[in-house]
């Protein structure tokens, strides 16, 4: 007997892909393309369940077993350090993680001192430990680009799509950390007690992702 899948999203961009991948393994989807204020939906068959919560928070839901499947960027993976298992790199939503400032800066004269503005607090710690230099992270959640602009901070780490806001107040990039895209993850107990009916699902989406590729 089938069980139900429960399916972590966050809305807008990334539900609306991964609601393409989902319609293309044959999971009915019209109750999340309908209008609704809903964070809790069901599939006509009952199967399968999508549960829509904060980008940041779908790791969290995952890895607490609350939903068995999500969607997520890798950024947010990196930053959480949920332990999920990581499966498919969907190809879509993709950025870039990056340390940004203006152009004259120079990262090597702040040996003690740099101030770095950025969200993700765990990722410029882990990179900059990794580098051995001595940083002052200032957590900030919107507007990342007015560290530098303002005084707050030297530099910021964000994602970067385009680089045209970064162009526009006068930034750029001045290294690249890693390229991100979204991600599928899977709860480690639900890919066990679940198997029969994830594995075959899983393995429709990457079959979907790699002809698409």
């Amino acid at each position: 007997m089938s069980e139900k899948i429960v399916f972590a999203l966050a809305k807008g961009r990334l539900a609306e892909k991964s609601v393409e991948i989902l319609e293309k393994c044959g999971i009915d989807c019209r109750c999340i393309l309908e209008p609704s204020r809903k964070l809790v939906m069901s599939d006509v068959s009952g199967k399968f369940e999508f549960i829509f919560v904060k980008p940041s928070d779908v790791p969290i839901y995952v890895e607490h077993g609350v939903a068995d499947i999500g969607v997520v960027g890798k950024d947010t993976l990196l930053e959480e350090g949920r332990d999920v298992y990581e499966l498919i790199d969907l190809g879509f939503a993709k950025c870039r993680l990056c340390l940004a400032g203006y152009k004259n800066t120079d990262l090597t004269n702040y040996r003690n001192s740099l101030k770095v503005a950025t969200k993700y607090v765990n990722v410029a710690k882990d990179y900059f430990d990794g580098r051995g230099q001595n940083v002052e992270i200032v957590p900030l959640h919107g507007s990342i680009e007015l560290g530098p602009i303002v005084g707050l901070s030297d530099i910021i780490l964000d994602i970067v799509e385009s680089g045209k806001t970064l162009q526009e107040n006068d930034l750029c990039v001045l290294e690249e950390i890693v390229n991100c895209s979204a991600r599928l993850i899977v709860n480690k107990v639900s890919l066990k007690t679940k198997a029969e009916d994830i594995k075959p699902l899983v393995g429709k989406i990457d079959e979907i992702i790699k002809s698409q590729n």
